[in-house]
């Protein structure tokens, strides 16, 4: 039988240079080191400093940006762990600007640090960080070495700590557009957690997001136009308002072929930011249906990563028609 010789111990040094300096007083305990020697050596004029409760700066000079965001780390981790699962990770606008977002405070400019850590965790405020709590299980990202929530978490925390100072919608804007862009955030991922955290209902939140979405359902609806021109398909009503022969309003698809009795809807739900506009789309659609119409479904993400499968269901739906359908008028938009 084999047995694995677990790996020893960094020794100080080495934890001191892959923490930038900062370390936990259980990480100090471990490696021999007495409570009253760091006491010691924390004093006024010593060589260390006290940072946060049992964390502690080896260097007699004030921390660093990247320090203080260790120090947040450590102090809300277990046992000085920080690279599992369920440790802490850096959100709001300490994260972002790691991420490198030029709608936040540049690092040395971020006063506060928000931690992210599992609810369970009994953990208070300290100095400058601020606990947050999920119930989900964290996935963190490296970024230059710290552990950082997703960039959705990540706005969503900033936004819930600048509405208590109060938004500014175009700083609001500015920000869910990088994220959606330069930040390359899922935009679904993004709405989840900005209705997860209750934003959608701040006016400069909701109106920021509604021009977000607009922007990237009609880059998509283009995408969609060109990749139907060149596959040599039938020139669809776009924006159509569609209506019984006695005027009642049936649905809006983004694009409607009157002759087959197709409609294609391109990203219906991220129109859908509250449940009664969900339950409005899901509406829209069970008309359609109900009266014949064949309805194709679509997502930018799928029409990004498989334009040809694209193109070629929506070819299939328009040479299988409606199924009996009901004659419906198409005001164009």
């Amino acid at each position: 039988m084999s047995h694995q010789i677990p790996s020893p111990a960094p020794s100080l040094d080495e934890l001191a240079r892959s923490q930038h300096n900062v370390v936990t007083s259980g990480q100090l305990r471990a490696r021999g080191i007495p409570a009253k020697t760091v006491s010691g050596r924390c004093r006024p004029g010593g060589p260390w400093r006290r940072l946060l409760p049992r964390v502690f700066l080896l260097q007699p000079s004030a921390p660093t940006p990247e320090q203080r965001l260790w120090a947040a780390l450590l102090y809300a981790a277990q046992n000085g762990l920080v690279e599992r699962r369920g440790a802490p990770a850096i959100t709001g606008a300490a994260a972002l600007a790691l991420y490198g977002f030029a709608s936040v405070p540049r690092l040395p400019a971020v006063t506060g640090v928000e931690v992210l850590v599992p609810r369970q965790r009994r953990l208070r405020d300290a100095g400058e960080v601020r606990i947050l709590r999920t119930d989900r299980a964290l996935e963190a990202r490296l970024v230059h070495g710290l552990a950082c929530a997703p960039i959705a978490r990540a706005v969503a925390d900033a936004l819930s700590v600048w509405g208590a100072e109060g938004l500014r919608p175009g700083a609001v804007r500015e920000l869910l557009r990088e994220a959606v862009a330069a930040g390359g955030c899922p935009v679904r991922e993004l709405v989840g957690e900005l209705a997860d955290a209750g934003l959608t209902a701040e006016p400069p939140v909701r109106a920021a997001l509604d021009e977000v979405l607009a922007d990237v359902r009609e880059a998509a609806g283009e995408r969609l136009a060109a990749l139907l021109d060149g596959g040599r398909l039938p020139e669809p009503v776009r924006g159509a308002e569609l209506r019984t022969r006695g005027g009642t309003f049936v649905a809006v698809p983004d694009l409607y072929w009157p002759e087959s009795a197709v409609a294609v809807e391109l990203d219906s739900e991220l129109r859908c930011v509250s449940e009664g506009e969900a339950a409005w789309a899901r509406g829209c659609r069970q008309r359609m249906e109900h009266l014949g119409v064949r309805v194709v479904c679509l997502t930018s993400d799928r029409l990004a990563a498989e334009p040809a499968a694209v193109r070629e269901e929506v070819r299939a739906a328009l040479a299988a028609g409606g199924v009996d359908p009901v004659p419906l008028l198409a005001d164009p938009a």
